[in-house]
């Protein structure tokens, strides 16, 4: 069984699905294949206790990020691109996320700082 993302006419996923090739080729609709295990253009492997760690055959990611309902089917690079979160933001072209035009404060934790929009920068979260 693989995973399959429905895409319409202007290229969003508007579905995902499990099943077989047979089966998605008798479905209406054009259905692009996903890798549940793929993300930022890399192949991840599950361990036993549920984490992820990068799998030594690189050949199994596909089209960089598994589909999610709203994502863009991008033919061109082949790619699944999650929605843009701000509009500053750019696309990495290796790994098909949305990059901050500023990169984030080094050394702080994931959760110190915040995107601000308006002032396209990173401010620290205050309680």
């Amino acid at each position: 069984m693989s995973h399959f993302a429905k895409i319409d006419e202007n290229n969003l996923v508007t579905q995902v699905i499990v099943a077989e090739q047979d089966f998605v080729d008798t479905i209406i609709g054009t259905w692009v294949q996903t890798s549940y295990n793929t993300y930022a253009g890399k192949h991840y492997t599950e361990n036993e206790d549920g984490t992820k760690t990068e799998s030594t055959d690189q050949t199994k990611a596909l089209r960089k990020n598994f589909a999610g309902i709203g994502y863009t089917y991008d033919s061109d690079r082949d790619a699944f691109i999650p929605p843009k979160p701000y509009n500053s933001w750019i696309v990495n072209e290796t790994t098909c996320q949305w990059e901050a035009p500023v990169s984030y404060p080094e050394g702080a934790l994931a959760d110190e700082y915040e995107w601000n929009e308006d002032t396209t920068s990173w401010e620290l979260v205050t309680e």
